[in-house]
């Protein structure tokens, strides 16, 4: 594709050197850039990219979106952020795929990955392929397998590159999770979103946002990207439900869900057991009963969310309604991994998804057994929510078995030291505290009864542990088998 043709929609101060040449695919990263590659000087956490222009011109680079005049004899195209312009040049590079796509976008702090899985399976129902891309990868379909995205949301040029190869394969639907740091980010710009979702709204990523504001902020510009006769979905129980609302475009349909506050879609009579969550979910005044193989009341929030958006998207009651009865657990959500004890595996790693799954798995615990929790939290991460995490695992749980996530960077003693500070109990019989995380998921076959339930906490679906100096293969569901098989 032609320069002129990629750059016509995108703001820059100043053009130099310019030369209408083919561009044959946008990078980032000098160590993967190619011939004929326009170089996008990204500044990141860690780097900046303009440091990197001379290594991208050795290796192919032909053009170059930049924030400074850089000393290449080459075309640049200098923008005021190559951060928030990234994702023009890579739309226009791969055609703007997502205008023929039905782009749904999935926000919030938990709840992500299960419901565009329940999206995808909805609207596979109704007899539309849907595709799928998060915390897991991307698939083309439900049938298909993942493929690695690196990222929630990838960055501009893979998501769009992603975004083509489903428009060829002529796919009709996109469930998109969106992350905070994607749309603070520009990620998804060019990406059209024919409806988005909002889940709930609590603590994570306050290393990044600094303060729950610009956490809102930034998680309110999907619904402000909207369109007049697209849709927005909204959880009515969460405490930022008013403020999604207000700032939803006008021409574009609302629909709310909740369990106790009014909304369009609602649950009520909602029971536990091994098998599931029941529920009667009431309809704009009708009611139906509805039985999930999911568990908790996470799972019924989960459930109400894609329930509303299939409704949104036109899909019938009855196809909805089945397509969710029909849906086991995703991958490390509340994923059962063993029967007696009942270990479940599950990705909380913030205060709130932490507590959710706790109060889960306490209505799935006997009497007279007891509720263990085994779990860490992240290095290089927001450390205020690490004492709020041990406050809620004491508060819910019999047993605490405090250990390492990914610690990355960090000492991970000294992690588990800001844990133990919310932490009142020093009883040795209920807390137990051991780094090596392998180490500790063992010590529960000394720990844990037959009749007692045990959540490991915090990696759910991954098969990897970062540590200061490398990544290792590690996987809770794999440790936990091996331990009680």
């Amino acid at each position: 594709m032609k320069l002129s043709k990629i750059i016509e929609n995108t703001r820059y101060k100043e053009l130099l050197n310019f030369d209408d040449i083919e561009i044959r695919g946008i990078s980032y990263n000098s160590k993967t850039t190619e011939k004929g590659n326009l170089f996008v000087c990204l500044k990141g956490e860690y780097s900046d990219g303009h440091e990197y222009a001379q290594m991208a011109f050795k290796n192919g680079a032909v053009a170059f979106l930049t924030e400074k005049k850089l000393d290449i004899n080459a075309p640049q195209i200098i923008v005021e952020s190559t951060r928030h312009q990234i994702a023009d040049v890579a739309s226009a590079f791969y055609e703007y795929p997502s205008k023929s796509l039905k782009l749904i976008g999935v926000t919030g702090t938990n709840g992500k990955t299960t419901v565009t899985h329940l999206i995808q399976r909805i609207i596979e129902d109704a007899g539309k392929s849907c595709a799928i891309i998060g915390t897991l990868g991307y698939k083309m379909s439900g049938k298909d397998s993942y493929h690695d995205a690196k990222h929630t949301t990838p960055q501009a040029p893979e998501l769009q590159k992603t975004l083509k190869k489903m428009q060829n394969e002529n796919i009709d639907c996109v469930a998109m999770e969106v992350s905070s740091h994607a749309l603070e980010q520009n990620r998804v710009g060019g990406c059209f979103f024919d409806g988005a979702v909002f889940t709930n709204l609590t603590q994570d990523h306050l290393d990044y946002h600094i303060t729950m504001h610009n956490y809102f902020e930034a998680k309110a510009i999907l619904f402000k990207k909207l369109k007049p006769g697209c849709f927005a979905v909204i959880n009515a129980d969460d405490e930022y439900a008013q403020k999604f609302i207000d700032i939803v475009p006008e021409g574009v349909k609302i629909y709310t869900y909740g369990i106790k506050k009014k909304a369009d879609i609602t649950a009520e009579n909602i029971d536990f057991s091994i098998h599931g969550a029941k529920f009667d979910c009431i309809i704009h005044g009708k009611k139906r009963n509805v039985n999930l193989q999911m568990n908790g009341m996470f799972s019924v929030y989960n459930a109400l969310a894609a329930f509303t958006a299939g409704l949104a998207a036109g899909i019938e009651e009855d196809t909805c309604v089945k397509a969710l009865e029909e849906t086991k657990s995703v991958d490390g959500r509340f994923e059962i991994v063993n029967k007696k004890p009942l270990v479940i595996v599950d990705y909380a790693h913030t205060p709130d998804g932490l507590q959710n799954v706790l109060k889960a798995a306490k209505e799935l615990t006997p009497s007279g057994n007891s509720l263990i929790c085994l779990f860490g939290c992240g290095g290089d991460r927001d450390a205020t929510k690490r004492p709020k995490m041990g406050k809620i695992a004491d508060e819910l749980s019999d047993i605490v078995v405090v250990t390492s996530d990914n610690p990355r960077s960090e000492d991970p003693q000294l992690i588990i030291s800001d844990i133990l500070a919310g932490i009142k109990s020093v009883n040795t019989q209920r807390i137990y505290v051991e780094p090596d995380r392998r180490t500790a998921i063992s010590m529960l076959k000394q720990i844990a009864k037959e009749g007692d339930v045990v959540v490991l906490a915090g990696k759910g679906h991954e098969d990897y542990q970062i540590l200061k100096d490398k990544t290792i293969h590690f996987d809770d569901r794999e440790e936990a088998r091996k331990v009680f098989n």
